[in-house]
């Protein structure tokens, strides 16, 4: 390496470090101690995701379980989605998806299952199924692997329901899947597949404390970092319900208004309003 990438290589390394890393930035007397939280810093953050109230199933007097869509595509919901290229920032800002994966891949997160109703548990091995793959193409092997920019959306499962201790009506988020293509499909010109598939679904209390410890970039105060868990638990996103527990099986709104994304649009807004209009109801005498 020449002198002139080596002071190239050294500039960035030391800008990113100076940017990304605000800890203790104020009180530091050195460039080595930016980054490094005190001990004082340390002991004030030993804290973690403030803990579910015990919900006992007698004061639930209505509920109902709907899956929505968070479409990243939303300017609401881009702080789910980046960042992208992690190579000039700091170890701590990751994307929801990169944050759940590295929780899955490093054993923190344990409850991961192959769709929203918890048939069957999926192993890690299998959640790399379906986000690498090789394929042989003559004399060379591409490699095909779903990253950050490849989600789409997510998937999130949850329930309305009335605590008629407290009064009125809450929610409580129970799962989430990352949507992303085929990855055996990518890259073969003969198949043009738009769809987004589930690639995994997370039971959602087991991963409050990885979420919890992810920071969320703060546009209107970079010193406040938001956690993906507080801004999902506070539904900071934009999302369009996509099915409810019904009697027909929980069918999808796509299964009964086939063709046509106003309709079920209309009826996804439909049934938002009638779970809205519950709590009032709730009240009249």
């Amino acid at each position: 390496m020449n002198s002139k990438h080596f002071y190239i290589v050294f500039l960035a390394l030391l800008t990113s470090g100076i940017v990304n890393a605000q800890a203790n930035l104020l009180n530091s007397k050195t460039v080595e101690t930016i980054g490094k939280k005190t001990n004082e810093q340390i002991t004030a953050d030993n804290d973690g995701p403030l803990p579910y109230g015990y919900i006992d199933d007698r004061d639930i007097l209505w509920s109902k379980v709907v899956w929505e869509f968070v479409d990243l595509n939303q300017k609401i919901n881009l702080p789910y989605y980046f960042p992208i290229d992690t190579t000039s920032i700091s170890s701590d800002r990751r994307s929801l998806f990169d944050t759940l994966l590295k929780g899955l891949k490093s054993g923190k997160i344990k409850e991961a299952y192959s769709d929203s109703f918890f048939s069957s548990k999926i192993t890690r091995q299998e959640i790399a199924g379906k986000l690498f793959n090789v394929r042989q193409n003559g004399n060379n092997v591409d490699t095909f692997n779903i990253k950050t920019e490849d989600i789409s959306g997510y998937k999130i499962k949850g329930m309305w329901y009335f605590d008629k201790r407290q009064g009125e009506l809450k929610y409580r988020l129970l799962a989430i899947a990352p949507m992303g293509p085929d990855v055996q499909t990518l890259g073969v010109a003969e198949i043009e597949d738009d769809e987004l598939y589930e690639l995994f679904w997370v039971f959602y209390p087991s991963a409050r404390e990885v979420l919890y410890r992810s920071k969320v970039f703060n546009p209107e105060n970079s010193s406040h970092p938001i956690s993906f868990d507080h801004l999902l638990n506070a539904r900071r996103f934009s999302a369009t319900i996509i099915r409810t527990e019904n009697i027909y099986g929980n069918r999808k709104i796509s299964d009964y208004i086939r063709g046509n994304s106003l309709f079920q649009l209309l009826e996804a807004d439909k049934i938002k309003e009638a779970i809205r209009n519950k709590e009032m109801d709730m009240w009249n005498y």
